[in-house]
């Protein structure tokens, strides 16, 4: 499927190449199959990215200074470059970061998806956000202190959001005069 931003294999590549990058900052050295393992283990087996999205990202990442590779016996592996780590960093440091340095295209988001209205698109994104953390929660199996300390935080961001926003105003709704019982 091919859009204005690339097809899905492009974002699925770059994506399999930043994570490809996170395991390789924090564990050392990957391969192409491991990544692939990892990927699988981490969407709880509902993605399990192929060679075809797989050795593309990881060559894409060393054409672009980012990592590194060597082959080892019979496997080839790669490993991050402080360029990667300089890139992890720049990523982390948040979307105020990123979004300085980039143009904000939600008005076009806010009419792809309908509404012209930028606040209802970034509305709807809380909405999706939150959707996602309820279903994330409610996974059988999950540790319930690990719960607590989520919807704890989610309880936290939400009220220090809200309390950084500007009041509406209360909308008053002319009573109507009472009439009399007879």
């Amino acid at each position: 499927m091919t859009g204005p931003i690339g097809t899905v294999e492009d974002f699925r590549r770059r994506l399999v190449g930043l994570y490809a990058l996170t395991l390789m900052e924090r564990e050392g050295r990957v391969y192409g199959y491991r990544l692939s393992e990892r990927i699988a283990q981490r969407t709880e087996g509902s993605w399990r990215p192929g060679p075809g999205a797989v050795y593309p990202a990881l060559g894409q990442l060393v054409r672009s200074g980012f990592a590194r590779a060597r082959v080892q016996g019979r496997r080839k592996e790669y490993s991050i470059t402080p360029a990667g780590r300089k890139l992890l960093l720049k990523i982390r440091r948040g979307p105020d970061q990123v979004q300085r340095a980039r143009v904000d295209l939600a008005p076009l988001w806010a009419e792809v998806l309908g509404s012209p209205d930028v606040g209802e698109l970034h509305l709807l994104n809380v909405r999706r956000a939150l959707t996602r953390l309820e279903v994330f929660l409610s996974r059988p199996g999950e540790d319930p202190r690990r719960r607590a300390r989520l919807l704890d935080a989610a309880h936290t961001e939400l009220s220090a959001a809200l309390r950084r926003m500007p009041v509406a105003p209360t909308l008053r709704v002319p009573s109507r005069p009472r009439r009399a019982l007879d």
